[in-house]
Protein backbone atom coordinates (compact mmCIF):
# COMPACT_ATOMS: atom_id res chain seq x y z
CA UNK A 1 0.00 0.00 0.00
CA UNK A 2 0.93 3.45 -0.31
CA UNK A 3 0.47 6.83 1.51
CA UNK A 4 1.61 10.23 1.12
CA UNK A 5 2.70 12.53 3.82
CA UNK A 6 4.81 15.69 3.59
CA UNK A 7 7.29 17.61 5.42
CA UNK A 8 10.20 20.44 4.06
CA UNK A 9 13.83 20.65 3.50
CA UNK A 10 15.99 23.09 3.97
CA UNK A 11 17.45 25.05 1.29
CA UNK A 12 19.74 28.10 2.20
CA UNK A 13 16.95 29.35 5.22
CA UNK A 14 14.31 28.61 2.96
CA UNK A 15 11.95 25.16 3.25
CA UNK A 16 10.95 22.60 0.40
CA UNK A 17 7.67 21.17 0.30
CA UNK A 18 9.08 17.43 0.68
CA UNK A 19 6.84 14.70 -0.30
CA UNK A 20 7.60 11.27 1.81
CA UNK A 21 5.88 8.57 -0.40
CA UNK A 22 5.69 5.50 1.56
CA UNK A 23 5.17 2.09 0.11
CA UNK A 24 4.69 -1.23 1.84
CA UNK A 25 4.70 -4.11 -0.37
CA UNK A 26 5.55 -8.00 0.21
CA UNK A 27 8.82 -9.51 0.81
CA UNK A 28 11.50 -9.95 3.04
CA UNK A 29 11.15 -7.31 6.03
CA UNK A 30 13.15 -4.69 4.52
CA UNK A 31 13.56 -0.79 5.72
CA UNK A 32 15.02 1.33 2.60
CA UNK A 33 15.04 5.43 2.85
CA UNK A 34 15.66 7.11 -1.06
CA UNK A 35 15.50 10.52 -2.33
CA UNK A 36 19.24 11.60 -1.73
CA UNK A 37 18.73 11.19 2.03
CA UNK A 38 22.13 12.42 4.55
CA UNK A 39 23.70 10.24 7.12
CA UNK A 40 21.66 11.56 9.35
CA UNK A 41 18.00 10.32 7.50
CA UNK A 42 18.87 7.30 6.68
CA UNK A 43 19.61 6.34 10.39
CA UNK A 44 15.85 7.79 11.09
CA UNK A 45 14.71 3.91 9.75
CA UNK A 46 15.99 2.59 12.53
CA UNK A 47 14.27 5.32 15.52
CA UNK A 48 11.19 5.18 13.65
CA UNK A 49 10.89 1.42 13.88
CA UNK A 50 12.01 1.21 17.78
CA UNK A 51 9.57 4.53 18.27
CA UNK A 52 6.66 2.90 16.66
CA UNK A 53 6.86 -0.41 18.47
CA UNK A 54 7.75 1.39 22.10
CA UNK A 55 4.49 3.55 21.30
CA UNK A 56 2.59 -0.03 21.02
CA UNK A 57 1.89 -0.26 17.00
CA UNK A 58 2.76 -3.83 15.37
CA UNK A 59 4.27 -3.60 12.21
CA UNK A 60 3.38 -6.42 9.10
CA UNK A 61 6.39 -8.08 7.87
CA UNK A 62 6.54 -6.49 4.68
CA UNK A 63 8.93 -4.31 2.55
CA UNK A 64 9.38 -0.70 3.54
CA UNK A 65 10.08 1.71 0.90
CA UNK A 66 10.38 5.78 1.52
CA UNK A 67 11.10 8.04 -0.96
CA UNK A 68 11.68 11.77 -0.21
CA UNK A 69 10.51 13.42 -3.37
CA UNK A 70 11.96 15.75 -4.91
CA UNK A 71 15.40 13.47 -4.90
CA UNK A 72 17.23 15.81 -6.67
CA UNK A 73 17.30 18.08 -2.95
CA UNK A 74 19.77 16.86 -0.60
CA UNK A 75 17.77 15.82 2.76
CA UNK A 76 19.47 16.81 6.07
CA UNK A 77 18.62 16.47 9.72
CA UNK A 78 16.05 14.42 12.15
CA UNK A 79 13.10 16.39 11.33
CA UNK A 80 11.75 13.63 8.17
CA UNK A 81 11.01 11.34 11.49
CA UNK A 82 7.72 11.93 12.21
CA UNK A 83 6.66 12.29 9.06
CA UNK A 84 8.05 9.23 7.97
CA UNK A 85 6.57 7.20 11.27
CA UNK A 86 2.91 8.36 10.18
CA UNK A 87 3.49 7.43 6.70
CA UNK A 88 3.95 4.17 7.57
CA UNK A 89 0.94 4.13 9.59
CA UNK A 90 -1.02 5.34 7.30
CA UNK A 91 0.50 2.57 4.89
CA UNK A 92 -0.25 -0.27 7.26
CA UNK A 93 -4.00 1.33 6.98
CA UNK A 94 -3.26 1.64 11.06
CA UNK A 95 -4.50 5.21 10.05
CA UNK A 96 -6.58 6.82 7.09
CA UNK A 97 -4.20 8.97 4.72
CA UNK A 98 -6.47 11.66 4.44
CA UNK A 99 -5.88 13.88 7.41
CA UNK A 100 -2.07 14.03 6.20
CA UNK A 101 -2.35 16.25 3.26
CA UNK A 102 -3.67 18.81 5.49
CA UNK A 103 -0.22 19.32 7.45
CA UNK A 104 3.37 19.90 6.88
CA UNK A 105 5.10 17.72 9.78
CA UNK A 106 8.29 17.93 11.60
CA UNK A 107 10.18 16.44 14.22
CA UNK A 108 12.68 13.78 15.86
CA UNK A 109 11.70 10.76 17.07
CA UNK A 110 13.43 9.30 20.64
CA UNK A 111 13.24 5.65 20.83
CA UNK A 112 10.38 5.80 23.22
CA UNK A 113 8.58 7.99 21.14
CA UNK A 114 8.32 11.37 22.56
CA UNK A 115 9.48 13.85 19.97
CA UNK A 116 12.31 16.29 20.09
CA UNK A 117 12.75 19.96 18.53
CA UNK A 118 14.26 20.49 15.51
CA UNK A 119 15.80 23.39 14.19
CA UNK A 120 13.84 25.29 10.94
CA UNK A 121 10.93 25.22 11.81
CA UNK A 122 10.22 28.63 11.21
CA UNK A 123 10.57 27.96 7.04
CA UNK A 124 8.77 25.25 8.04
CA UNK A 125 5.98 27.46 8.65
CA UNK A 126 6.34 29.65 5.83
CA UNK A 127 6.12 26.98 3.52
CA UNK A 128 2.79 25.72 4.62
CA UNK A 129 1.44 28.95 4.30
CA UNK A 130 3.07 29.67 1.11
CA UNK A 131 1.39 26.19 0.07
CA UNK A 132 -1.96 26.77 1.18
CA UNK A 133 -1.65 24.17 3.85
CA UNK A 134 -4.03 24.11 7.09
CA UNK A 135 -0.59 24.35 9.50
CA UNK A 136 2.26 22.39 10.54
CA UNK A 137 2.43 19.77 13.11
CA UNK A 138 5.68 20.16 15.13
CA UNK A 139 7.14 19.67 18.51
CA UNK A 140 5.79 21.21 21.31
CA UNK A 141 9.78 22.96 22.06
CA UNK A 142 9.19 24.75 18.76
CA UNK A 143 5.26 25.79 18.88
CA UNK A 144 5.53 29.51 19.94
CA UNK A 145 8.41 29.93 16.83
CA UNK A 146 5.93 28.48 14.64
CA UNK A 147 3.01 30.77 15.38
CA UNK A 148 5.04 33.60 14.26
CA UNK A 149 3.31 32.84 11.18
CA UNK A 150 -0.20 34.11 10.77
CA UNK A 151 -2.67 32.51 8.65
CA UNK A 152 -1.86 29.03 9.79
CA UNK A 153 -2.67 25.96 12.51
CA UNK A 154 0.13 25.27 14.75
CA UNK A 155 -0.25 21.69 16.74
CA UNK A 156 2.21 20.90 19.02
CA UNK A 157 3.06 17.18 19.82
CA UNK A 158 5.32 15.97 22.39
CA UNK A 159 4.60 12.05 21.86
CA UNK A 160 3.74 10.26 18.59
CA UNK A 161 0.76 8.80 20.01
CA UNK A 162 -0.48 12.19 20.33
CA UNK A 163 0.15 13.11 17.19
CA UNK A 164 -1.80 9.74 15.95
CA UNK A 165 -4.72 10.30 17.92
CA UNK A 166 -5.00 13.60 16.66
CA UNK A 167 -5.08 12.70 13.15
CA UNK A 168 -7.34 9.55 13.92
CA UNK A 169 -9.66 11.88 16.06
CA UNK A 170 -9.56 10.06 19.31
CA UNK A 171 -7.77 13.26 21.08
CA UNK A 172 -7.61 16.13 19.12
CA UNK A 173 -4.80 18.77 19.85
CA UNK A 174 -5.55 21.81 20.80
CA UNK A 175 -4.00 24.37 18.65
CA UNK A 176 -0.84 26.49 19.86
CA UNK A 177 -2.32 30.17 20.48
CA UNK A 178 -0.27 33.07 21.95
CA UNK A 179 -3.17 34.75 24.00
CA UNK A 180 -1.54 38.07 22.97
CA UNK A 181 -1.47 38.03 19.61
CA UNK A 182 2.31 38.33 17.55
CA UNK A 183 5.23 38.96 20.44
CA UNK A 184 6.43 42.72 19.96
CA UNK A 185 10.18 43.45 18.47
CA UNK A 186 10.44 45.63 20.98
CA UNK A 187 13.49 45.08 23.27
CA UNK A 188 14.58 45.11 26.74
CA UNK A 189 16.68 47.44 28.02
CA UNK A 190 20.52 46.99 27.04
CA UNK A 191 23.19 45.53 29.55
CA UNK A 192 26.14 47.44 27.81
CA UNK A 193 25.98 51.49 28.22
CA UNK A 194 27.90 54.25 26.79
CA UNK A 195 27.84 55.16 29.51
CA UNK A 196 30.27 52.89 30.50
CA UNK A 197 32.95 54.35 28.35
CA UNK A 198 35.08 57.24 29.46
CA UNK A 199 36.17 59.83 26.72
CA UNK A 200 36.53 59.48 23.42
CA UNK A 201 33.62 61.99 22.60
CA UNK A 202 35.00 62.09 18.97
CA UNK A 203 34.49 58.33 18.17
CA UNK A 204 30.98 58.53 20.12
CA UNK A 205 29.39 60.84 17.97
CA UNK A 206 31.17 59.21 14.58
CA UNK A 207 29.26 55.40 15.54
CA UNK A 208 26.19 57.98 16.49
CA UNK A 209 26.87 58.73 12.98
CA UNK A 210 27.15 55.42 11.15
CA UNK A 211 24.20 54.15 13.41
CA UNK A 212 21.97 56.78 12.35
CA UNK A 213 22.80 55.88 8.40
CA UNK A 214 24.01 52.47 8.93
CA UNK A 215 27.28 53.19 7.58
CA UNK A 216 30.64 50.83 8.23
CA UNK A 217 33.46 51.70 10.60
CA UNK A 218 37.13 50.89 11.28
CA UNK A 219 38.62 52.12 14.23
CA UNK A 220 42.32 52.39 14.93
CA UNK A 221 43.71 53.22 17.88
CA UNK A 222 46.85 51.69 20.42
CA UNK A 223 45.57 48.57 23.22
CA UNK A 224 42.98 49.71 25.72
CA UNK A 225 42.08 52.55 24.12
CA UNK A 226 38.48 51.05 24.07
CA UNK A 227 37.89 50.06 20.58
CA UNK A 228 35.83 46.92 21.55
CA UNK A 229 34.29 48.51 24.56
CA UNK A 230 32.95 50.68 21.95
CA UNK A 231 32.11 48.23 19.23
CA UNK A 232 30.05 45.91 21.71
CA UNK A 233 27.86 48.83 22.73
CA UNK A 234 27.20 49.71 19.12
CA UNK A 235 23.91 47.65 19.07
CA UNK A 236 22.69 49.28 22.27
CA UNK A 237 21.96 52.56 19.64
CA UNK A 238 21.04 50.96 17.04
CA UNK A 239 17.09 51.62 16.27
CA UNK A 240 14.47 48.62 17.13
CA UNK A 241 14.00 46.31 14.76
CA UNK A 242 10.69 45.97 12.70
CA UNK A 243 9.00 43.20 13.29
CA UNK A 244 9.71 42.31 9.33
CA UNK A 245 13.18 42.74 10.22
CA UNK A 246 13.08 40.94 13.49
CA UNK A 247 11.38 38.36 11.45
CA UNK A 248 14.10 37.76 8.92
CA UNK A 249 16.80 37.06 11.22
CA UNK A 250 14.84 34.53 13.21
CA UNK A 251 14.60 32.62 10.38
CA UNK A 252 18.27 32.41 10.18
CA UNK A 253 18.59 31.57 13.74
CA UNK A 254 16.01 29.08 13.50
CA UNK A 255 17.89 27.11 10.25
CA UNK A 256 21.10 26.59 12.65
CA UNK A 257 18.99 25.86 15.87
CA UNK A 258 20.72 28.74 17.80
CA UNK A 259 16.72 29.41 18.97
CA UNK A 260 15.80 29.09 22.57
CA UNK A 261 12.51 27.78 23.53
CA UNK A 262 11.87 31.12 25.22
CA UNK A 263 13.32 33.03 22.52
CA UNK A 264 10.69 32.63 19.67
CA UNK A 265 11.59 35.77 18.14
CA UNK A 266 14.87 37.72 18.34
CA UNK A 267 14.17 41.26 19.15
CA UNK A 268 17.83 42.46 19.88
CA UNK A 269 20.02 43.73 16.50
CA UNK A 270 22.43 40.49 16.47
CA UNK A 271 26.14 41.70 17.07
CA UNK A 272 28.63 39.03 15.83
CA UNK A 273 32.65 39.12 16.67
CA UNK A 274 34.36 35.97 15.25
CA UNK A 275 38.04 34.96 16.17
CA UNK A 276 40.51 36.06 13.37
CA UNK A 277 41.34 32.38 12.40
CA UNK A 278 37.80 32.06 10.97
CA UNK A 279 38.08 30.30 7.40
CA UNK A 280 36.10 32.22 4.48
CA UNK A 281 33.23 29.31 4.72
CA UNK A 282 32.69 30.26 8.44
CA UNK A 283 32.27 33.83 7.45
CA UNK A 284 30.23 33.81 4.79
CA UNK A 285 28.57 30.34 4.98
CA UNK A 286 29.00 27.14 2.80
CA UNK A 287 30.91 24.27 3.67
CA UNK A 288 30.49 20.66 2.59
CA UNK A 289 26.79 21.25 3.86
CA UNK A 290 25.98 24.65 3.01
CA UNK A 291 25.20 26.73 6.05
CA UNK A 292 24.90 30.42 6.55
CA UNK A 293 27.93 32.27 8.33
CA UNK A 294 29.12 34.59 10.73
CA UNK A 295 27.73 37.70 8.00
CA UNK A 296 24.38 36.02 7.68
CA UNK A 297 23.75 35.94 11.62
CA UNK A 298 25.08 39.46 12.02
CA UNK A 299 21.88 40.37 9.69
CA UNK A 300 20.38 43.43 10.35
CA UNK A 301 23.01 43.74 13.13
CA UNK A 302 26.61 44.62 13.53
CA UNK A 303 29.41 42.56 12.25
CA UNK A 304 32.46 43.20 14.65
CA UNK A 305 36.14 42.13 13.06
CA UNK A 306 38.32 42.70 15.72
CA UNK A 307 42.25 42.86 15.11
CA UNK A 308 41.22 43.21 11.22
CA UNK A 309 44.90 42.79 9.81
CA UNK A 310 45.43 39.44 11.22
CA UNK A 311 42.49 37.64 9.49
CA UNK A 312 43.61 35.79 6.46
CA UNK A 313 43.74 37.58 3.12
CA UNK A 314 41.13 35.12 1.77
CA UNK A 315 38.65 36.08 4.56
CA UNK A 316 38.90 39.90 4.33
CA UNK A 317 38.46 39.33 0.59
CA UNK A 318 35.30 37.66 0.35
CA UNK A 319 33.51 40.39 2.32
CA UNK A 320 33.53 42.56 -0.70
CA UNK A 321 30.18 42.13 -2.93
CA UNK A 322 28.51 41.10 0.17
CA UNK A 323 29.17 44.54 1.84
CA UNK A 324 27.87 45.86 -1.47
CA UNK A 325 25.01 43.77 -2.31
CA UNK A 326 23.61 42.86 1.04
CA UNK A 327 23.14 38.52 0.08
CA UNK A 328 25.20 35.94 -0.19
CA UNK A 329 25.13 33.57 -3.35
CA UNK A 330 26.82 30.35 -3.13
CA UNK A 331 27.36 28.14 -5.88
CA UNK A 332 27.78 24.07 -5.21
CA UNK A 333 27.54 20.67 -7.57
CA UNK A 334 23.79 20.23 -6.04
CA UNK A 335 22.25 23.41 -5.29
CA UNK A 336 22.61 27.27 -5.15
CA UNK A 337 21.68 28.92 -2.25
CA UNK A 338 21.51 32.54 -1.44
CA UNK A 339 21.73 34.50 2.26
CA UNK A 340 21.20 38.01 3.79
CA UNK A 341 23.88 39.87 4.94
CA UNK A 342 22.74 43.56 5.32
CA UNK A 343 24.90 43.97 8.19
CA UNK A 344 27.08 47.61 9.07
CA UNK A 345 30.84 46.10 9.11
CA UNK A 346 32.75 47.35 12.27
CA UNK A 347 36.37 46.80 11.69
CA UNK A 348 39.53 47.49 14.52
CA UNK A 349 43.20 47.48 14.13
CA UNK A 350 46.05 48.75 15.98
CA UNK A 351 48.52 51.11 14.47
CA UNK A 352 51.51 48.53 13.90
CA UNK A 353 52.00 45.05 15.37
CA UNK A 354 53.04 46.21 18.77
CA UNK A 355 50.22 48.65 18.54
CA UNK A 356 51.99 51.83 19.93
CA UNK A 357 53.14 53.40 16.68
CA UNK A 358 52.99 57.34 16.99
CA UNK A 359 50.86 56.72 20.47
CA UNK A 360 52.24 59.73 23.00
CA UNK A 361 54.39 58.67 26.15
CA UNK A 362 54.95 55.05 24.58
CA UNK A 363 57.72 53.46 22.49
CA UNK A 364 56.90 51.71 19.29
CA UNK A 365 59.53 48.90 18.83
CA UNK A 366 58.23 47.99 15.38
CA UNK A 367 60.17 49.19 11.87
CA UNK A 368 59.03 51.16 9.38
CA UNK A 369 58.60 48.63 6.74
CA UNK A 370 56.58 46.23 9.04
CA UNK A 371 54.28 49.43 9.60
CA UNK A 372 53.58 49.51 6.51
CA UNK A 373 53.27 45.73 5.77
CA UNK A 374 50.71 45.54 8.45
CA UNK A 375 48.33 48.08 7.19
CA UNK A 376 49.01 46.52 3.97
CA UNK A 377 46.86 43.58 5.08
CA UNK A 378 43.94 45.54 4.52
CA UNK A 379 43.37 45.46 0.88
CA UNK A 380 42.33 49.00 -1.11
CA UNK A 381 39.45 47.67 -2.28
CA UNK A 382 38.08 46.95 0.65
CA UNK A 383 39.23 50.04 3.03
CA UNK A 384 37.02 51.67 0.36
CA UNK A 385 33.76 49.92 1.24
CA UNK A 386 34.03 51.50 4.71
CA UNK A 387 32.65 55.36 4.94
CA UNK A 388 34.20 56.07 8.12
CA UNK A 389 37.79 55.50 9.31
CA UNK A 390 38.60 56.37 13.50
CA UNK A 391 41.80 56.91 15.27
CA UNK A 392 41.02 56.08 18.67
CA UNK A 393 43.46 57.52 21.71
CA UNK A 394 44.41 56.66 25.15
CA UNK A 395 42.04 57.59 27.35
CA UNK A 396 43.25 60.24 30.71
CA UNK A 397 43.63 58.71 34.17
CA UNK A 398 41.20 61.76 35.04
CA UNK A 399 38.53 60.23 32.98
CA UNK A 400 39.38 56.79 34.10
CA UNK A 401 39.23 57.72 37.63
CA UNK A 402 36.48 60.25 38.21
CA UNK A 403 33.82 59.10 39.89
CA UNK A 404 31.01 60.94 38.88
CA UNK A 405 30.26 59.95 35.09
CA UNK A 406 29.01 62.49 32.80
CA UNK A 407 28.69 60.69 29.96
CA UNK A 408 26.28 60.55 27.38
CA UNK A 409 24.19 56.88 27.97
CA UNK A 410 22.84 54.89 25.55
CA UNK A 411 19.55 56.21 25.61
CA UNK A 412 20.46 59.70 24.54
CA UNK A 413 22.38 58.30 21.27
CA UNK A 414 19.57 55.56 20.12
CA UNK A 415 16.40 58.71 20.37
CA UNK A 416 18.91 60.96 17.91
CA UNK A 417 19.53 58.19 15.81
CA UNK A 418 15.59 56.66 15.87
CA UNK A 419 15.07 60.68 14.87
CA UNK A 420 17.40 60.41 12.01
CA UNK A 421 16.19 56.79 10.70
CA UNK A 422 12.88 58.05 10.77
CA UNK A 423 13.46 60.78 8.25
CA UNK A 424 15.06 58.07 6.30
CA UNK A 425 12.01 55.59 6.24
CA UNK A 426 9.75 58.69 5.11
CA UNK A 427 12.44 58.89 2.27
CA UNK A 428 12.33 55.89 1.19
CA UNK A 429 8.89 54.90 1.68
CA UNK A 430 8.04 53.81 -1.43
CA UNK A 431 11.57 52.18 -2.18
CA UNK A 432 11.64 47.77 -1.70
CA UNK A 433 14.45 46.93 -0.16
CA UNK A 434 16.08 50.24 0.76
CA UNK A 435 16.12 51.42 4.55
CA UNK A 436 18.70 53.42 5.34
CA UNK A 437 20.62 56.01 3.48
CA UNK A 438 23.70 53.47 3.09
CA UNK A 439 21.99 51.41 1.44
CA UNK A 440 20.31 54.08 -1.60
CA UNK A 441 21.14 52.90 -4.92
CA UNK A 442 22.67 55.35 -7.56
CA UNK A 443 19.26 56.70 -8.66
CA UNK A 444 18.44 57.88 -5.37
CA UNK A 445 21.60 59.23 -4.42
CA UNK A 446 21.42 61.40 -7.40
CA UNK A 447 17.75 62.49 -6.74
CA UNK A 448 18.66 63.07 -2.53
CA UNK A 449 21.76 63.96 -2.40
CA UNK A 450 21.76 67.74 -3.88
CA UNK A 451 24.45 70.14 -3.34
CA UNK A 452 24.95 73.50 -3.44
CA UNK A 453 28.12 74.90 -6.01
CA UNK A 454 30.17 75.75 -3.13
CA UNK A 455 29.91 71.87 -1.78
CA UNK A 456 30.09 70.45 -5.38
CA UNK A 457 33.41 71.86 -5.67
CA UNK A 458 34.86 71.32 -2.25
CA UNK A 459 34.11 67.41 -3.11
CA UNK A 460 35.76 67.66 -6.85
CA UNK A 461 38.89 69.25 -4.53
CA UNK A 462 38.97 66.29 -2.32
CA UNK A 463 38.09 63.79 -5.01
CA UNK A 464 41.61 64.87 -6.73
CA UNK A 465 43.32 65.74 -4.07
CA UNK A 466 43.15 61.78 -2.20
CA UNK A 467 42.84 60.15 -5.23
CA UNK A 468 39.36 59.19 -4.02
CA UNK A 469 37.45 56.49 -6.18
CA UNK A 470 33.81 56.92 -7.64
CA UNK A 471 32.36 54.67 -4.59
CA UNK A 472 34.08 57.05 -2.18
CA UNK A 473 32.80 59.62 -3.75
CA UNK A 474 29.39 57.90 -3.67
CA UNK A 475 29.82 56.93 0.32
CA UNK A 476 30.91 60.47 0.84
CA UNK A 477 27.54 61.51 -0.39
CA UNK A 478 25.80 58.87 1.60
CA UNK A 479 27.08 60.02 5.09
CA UNK A 480 26.61 63.81 4.48
CA UNK A 481 22.98 62.62 3.73
CA UNK A 482 22.92 60.80 7.47
CA UNK A 483 24.84 63.79 8.79
CA UNK A 484 22.03 66.06 7.62
CA UNK A 485 19.44 63.63 8.85
CA UNK A 486 20.78 63.70 12.36
CA UNK A 487 20.90 67.90 12.60
CA UNK A 488 17.66 67.63 11.28
CA UNK A 489 18.44 70.11 8.28
CA UNK A 490 16.46 69.82 4.77
CA UNK A 491 19.55 69.17 2.48
CA UNK A 492 23.37 68.85 3.09
CA UNK A 493 24.88 71.88 3.79
CA UNK A 494 28.84 72.53 3.22
CA UNK A 495 29.66 71.17 6.98
CA UNK A 496 27.84 68.01 6.39
CA UNK A 497 29.72 67.17 3.14
CA UNK A 498 33.17 68.34 5.29
CA UNK A 499 32.78 66.41 8.15
CA UNK A 500 31.79 62.97 5.33
CA UNK A 501 35.16 64.11 3.47
CA UNK A 502 37.29 64.17 6.90
CA UNK A 503 35.94 60.68 8.02
CA UNK A 504 37.22 59.20 4.89
CA UNK A 505 40.67 60.65 4.32
CA UNK A 506 42.60 59.50 7.40
CA UNK A 507 44.02 56.09 5.26
CA UNK A 508 47.13 54.67 4.49
CA UNK A 509 47.75 57.34 2.48
CA UNK A 510 46.89 60.18 4.54
CA UNK A 511 47.33 59.11 8.44
CA UNK A 512 49.88 56.49 7.82
CA UNK A 513 52.14 58.38 5.56
CA UNK A 514 51.98 61.97 7.66
CA UNK A 515 52.74 59.92 11.37
CA UNK A 516 55.58 57.86 9.69
CA UNK A 517 57.64 60.95 8.42
CA UNK A 518 56.90 62.99 11.62
CA UNK A 519 55.08 65.21 9.55
CA UNK A 520 51.89 67.28 11.06
CA UNK A 521 48.36 67.78 9.40
CA UNK A 522 45.02 68.83 10.80
CA UNK A 523 42.84 66.07 12.98
CA UNK A 524 40.35 64.96 10.67
CA UNK A 525 38.64 63.61 14.08
CA UNK A 526 37.84 67.09 15.32
CA UNK A 527 35.45 67.26 12.67
CA UNK A 528 33.18 65.16 14.39
CA UNK A 529 32.49 67.39 17.52
CA UNK A 530 29.73 70.17 17.66
CA UNK A 531 30.15 72.73 15.20
CA UNK A 532 31.57 74.90 18.28
CA UNK A 533 34.06 72.73 18.83
CA UNK A 534 35.34 72.59 15.85
CA UNK A 535 38.37 74.48 14.19
CA UNK A 536 38.66 74.04 10.66
CA UNK A 537 36.09 75.30 8.35
CA UNK A 538 34.81 73.70 4.35
CA UNK A 539 37.10 76.51 2.99
CA UNK A 540 40.77 74.64 3.94
CA UNK A 541 39.45 72.31 1.14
Amino acid sequence: MLARVRSGALMGIDAVVVECEVDMALGLPYFNVVGLPEGAVRESKVRVVSALKNTGFELPQKRITVNLAPADIRKEGAAFELPIALGVLAAARLMEEEPLGRYLFGGELSLDGSIKPIRGVLPLALAAKNGRFQGVMVPSANAAEASLVEGIQVLPVSHLREAVEHLTGVHPLTPYSRGDGLPSAERGPASLDMAEVRGQPEVKLALELAAAGGHNVLMCGPPGSGKTMLARRLPGILPTMTFTEALEVTKIYSVLGLLGEDHALMRERPFRAPHHTISDAGLVGGGPAARPGELSLAHHGVLFLDELPEFRKNVMEVLRQPMEEGVIHLARANQNVTYPCRVMLVAAMNPCPCGYFNVPGHRCTCQEHRVFDYHARVSGPLLDRIDITLQTRPVEFHQIARADSQEQPSAYYRDRVEASRERQRARFRDESGVHCNAQMPPRLLRRHCTLSSKAARMLERAVHQYGLSARAHDRILKLALTRADLEGHARIDDEDLKLAIDCRIIDRRGWLHANTHGTSRPDAFSGLLRPEARSRHPEEF
